[in-house]
């Protein structure tokens, strides 16, 4: 088979293929520079590369398939099968989603690495109840007389339940974003299913993505319903320090950054990062804002070494006097800022940045 010389065709096709080839080569050189130069505290190790590529593809995919059929089930009821049919027929929405930025959401994915870490920090945590053969301390709370402490306890047992089901079989459970987050990508994955200019089509996927929001629900996520509970609890400052310390014996860290948010009257998010930095410097400031000892601060940097191999526990033992001599009226003022309203917060960093040029 011979190509005609003269045709324009296969020449421009081939030379759009060769300069695409050249915008990809320089890009993969940039990213592959930037990757050399990252600082290694940054970098993000396999298994968390892996958990959280794999946690937000199973997100895209879930809301993908929940669109597409109640979109269909729309076309189907106006008669229209063959639109159902072709709507039904999963195709690259991750990818496109991804080449057009779409995916790279700041806080979709901050919230995916906290989640993700957490998660991690949280398995690898060792279990160290308080007394031996006791039930740990979410199963007692179901059994307890205050009705709401009760109920908000079992809720949370299965929540994380689905989470932990979710996680070993690669998929996601329906409740995984916050509300704000959630919006956005399910809009964002309703255009990508559209298909041209398809009129009929676009009010169906419109129709899908309404139905979708209207029936989600933050506060079924385990951080959610681990609020509730801490709320429910509302642990007085003498309780503090057992209930922090029993609750990483359970290994529920979802748990632990509820009691100390709530304590703190800080925004949960804020305060499950300092969780799992691995420097911890936040942490102990927050520990100390709720009047912990040395000991506890010392049994708690000790549990999440353990969990979190990035953490130097030795270099931290050096720094224990220092952090149990921080006044806890001086660590609280210093957190405060963290207890105001999180569009606040982002519009005065925001307004402090023009000030620095």
């Amino acid at each position: 088979m011979s190509v005609r010389s003269h045709d324009p065709e296969p020449a421009h096709a081939a030379m759009r293929r060769a300069t695409q080839a050249w915008a990809r080569a320089d890009a993969r050189l940039a990213d592959a520079i930037d990757d050399l130069f990252l600082p290694e505290d940054s970098r993000l190790n396999d298994q968390v590369r892996a958990r959280v590529t794999q946690t937000l593809a199973a997100l895209v995919a879930g809301i993908e398939t929940d669109l597409r059929r109640h979109a269909a089930r729309v076309l189907v009821g106006t008669g229209d099968t063959a639109r159902a049919e072709a709507l039904l027929e999963h195709g690259d929405v991750f990818a496109r989603l991804a080449r057009a930025g779409l995916l790279r959401d700041v806080d979709l994915l901050d919230e995916l690495l906290a989640r993700v870490q957490l998660d991690l920090m949280a398995d690898a945590l060792p279990a160290t109840p308080i007394v031996a053969d006791v039930p740990s301390l979410l199963v007692r709370l179901t059994e307890v007389p205050d009705r709401v402490v009760a109920k908000a306890a079992a809720a949370l047992l299965a929540a994380n339940s689905r989470r932990r089901s979710a996680n070993e079989a690669g998929t996601v459970e329906p409740c995984a974003l916050p509300a704000d987050v959630q919006h956005r990508l399910v809009w964002r994955i309703a255009a990508a299913l559209r298909d041209g200019d398809d009129a009929s089509a676009d009010r169906a996927i419109a129709q899908a993505a309404v139905r979708s929001l209207a029936a989600y629900d933050e506060d079924d996520r385990p951080e959610g319903v681990a609020m509730r509970l801490a709320r429910a609890i509302d642990a007085r400052p003498a309780e503090l320090a057992p209930l922090l310390l029993e609750v990483l014996g359970d290994r529920s860290l979802t748990l632990f950054a509820a009691v100390l948010t709530h304590a703190l009257a800080m925004d949960h998010d804020q305060l499950r990062a300092m969780v799992v930095e691995p420097e911890g410097e936040r942490l102990w400031l927050a520990l100390r804002a709720v009047s912990l000892d040395r000991e506890t601060i010392a049994r708690v940097a000790l549990a999440l070494s353990e969990a979190d191999p990035r953490r130097d526990i030795e270099a931290f033992a050096d720094r224990l006097d220092a952090v149990a001599a921080v006044p806890a009226e001086q660590a609280r003022a210093a957190l405060a800022p963290f207890a105001l309203d999180r569009d606040f917060r982002a519009a005065m960093a925001a307004l402090a940045r023009s000030e620095r040029r």
